[in-house]
């Protein structure tokens, strides 16, 4: 029996290390084994909308995780930080600057930069002051820096801060901001720089999939096994079905063509957030936050300035936070000015860790499989609590038990399989023997 298990982690490690991802790939079919009144356009239409949403966000945790600072959960400051950009844009646009929905988008993304990063700053401190628990002490940073939000909104805004009473935004009695805000030309403002049609994106995103699995193989990685040439068959052959169904229901006019247009300048910064992800991490800075999340004694003894590192991948997370939430609520249209960033910690780690990410290890590839993961089992919880109960509500209520399932799972699987490879990397040659 043993050396069956020692024989199965040897020869499938890409299963036991993707085993969350696996978990709710199988969830999601299950949903449509289970319902038959979900129609396929419809799923593609609410998970395509949830990824532009989310998908920004969901990248802002890569880089702390790579430079050993966890699962930021903090980046709810940056969503604040995104927020009160929002607010302050729309009350000058309102009042004074009348502009116009993409240069409000515009505002919003310059103001935010100096408000989260000085934010993220503070916050990057808090964490070298709180080294090796820097999860626990972003959750609490969250909590507290929501209440500092809500004093300025409820309490100093027409207070301390002069404002008019009058103004559409301000509570009727002059002090506090109101429960809601409409976004105005805002809602949008991204999205309709340029929509292709979902089919076409598609086709060009396989094409462009298939081009760089294609050019990567052929430049020769070091150290190319057996699993590699596997995984890259794998790669291939989705990216060539993916491909050919594109064709066949453009040519066909399938219902798949009803699904949403695709906001391309979205998806474009989306693009753009993954390549700097990528490229940062072959620069100086970027080898720095390997070295410093593998071990921080070693980064120091090799001259790297350990806090001061900790510091910008807190800054930078924080920013992109606060941009990705920027996006996120000119798609949403409505502000929810107390609640909208509330959850936004909790979701996007929970994201990020069904894409198959760890407390020490995250990619770009696992933000964006957490992602579509995450939001699959959004949208086909109320159809399986129905199907299954008789009660959509159960599966509403089924969602809030997943996010915090999600978590606690994927870590105590991270720490299964951390204590698996210590048993087999520190003496397999024992472990085979006594197996025999």
């Amino acid at each position: 029996m043993k050396k069956a298990k020692y024989i199965l982690s040897k020869q499938m490690p890409y299963l036991a290390d993707n085993i969350v991802p696996i978990i709710f790939i199988a969830f999601t079919l299950l949903g449509f084994v289970l319902t038959t009144n979900v129609p396929f356009n419809f799923f593609l239409s609410e998970l395509s909308s949830r990824f532009y949403r989310n998908a920004f966000i969901v990248l802002s945790l890569v880089i702390p995780v790579i430079a050993g600072l966890g699962l930021n959960f903090g980046i709810v400051i940056g969503a604040m930080s995104g927020q009160l950009a929002i607010i302050i844009v729309r009350y000058l646009s309102i009042e004074y600057l009348h502009l116009s929905g993409f240069w409000e988008l515009v505002f919003c993304l310059v103001l935010s930069l100096p408000i989260a990063a000085f934010i993220g700053f503070l916050t990057g401190k808090l964490y070298n002051k709180t080294r090796g628990q820097e999860m626990i002490a972003s959750l609490i940073v969250g909590f507290f820096a929501n209440g500092v939000y809500q004093f300025i909104l409820l309490f100093a805004t027409g207070i301390i801060i002069p404002v008019r009473s009058s103004h559409p935004m301000i509570k009727p009695d002059g002090v506090g901001v109101r429960m809601t805000v409409d976004m105005g030309e805002l809602h949008y403002s991204l999205q309709n720089i340029l929509k292709v049609p979902f089919l076409w994106a598609v086709l060009l995103v396989s094409v462009l999939l298939l081009a760089l699995v294609i050019s990567r193989h052929l430049m020769g990685k070091k150290g190319h096994n057996k699993d590699n040439r596997v995984i890259f068959f794998t790669k291939v052959g989705l990216s060539a079905v993916l491909i050919i169904y594109s064709v066949f229901a453009i040519v066909t006019k399938s219902k798949i063509t009803s699904v949403k247009d695709v906001p391309a300048a979205t998806i474009i910064i989306i693009g753009l957030l993954c390549l700097f992800t990528e490229l940062i991490m072959k620069t100086k800075l970027g080898q720095d936050f390997r070295s410093v999340g593998q071990s921080q004694h070693i980064a120091e003894s090799n001259g790297i300035n350990v806090d001061k590192t900790r510091i910008i991948a807190v800054i930078m997370s924080t920013v992109l936070a606060a941009w990705g939430q920027i996006i996120y609520l000119q798609d949403m249209g409505t502000l929810n000015v107390y609640g909208a960033h509330t959850q936004i910690g909790m979701f996007s780690v929970a994201a990020l860790l069904v894409g198959g990410a760890s407390v020490h290890k995250a990619t770009v590839s696992q933000a964006l499989i957490g992602t579509i993961l995450f939001n699959s089992m959004f949208i086909m919880s109320p159809e399986i609590g129905k199907a299954a109960f008789g009660n959509a509500l159960l599966g509403e209520y089924f969602r809030t038990f997943m996010v915090y399932g999600i978590i606690g799972m994927a870590l105590g699987i991270y720490v299964w399989n951390a204590n698996r490879k210590a048993r087999i990397t520190l003496d397999p040659v024992e472990v085979h023997t006594q197996d025999n």
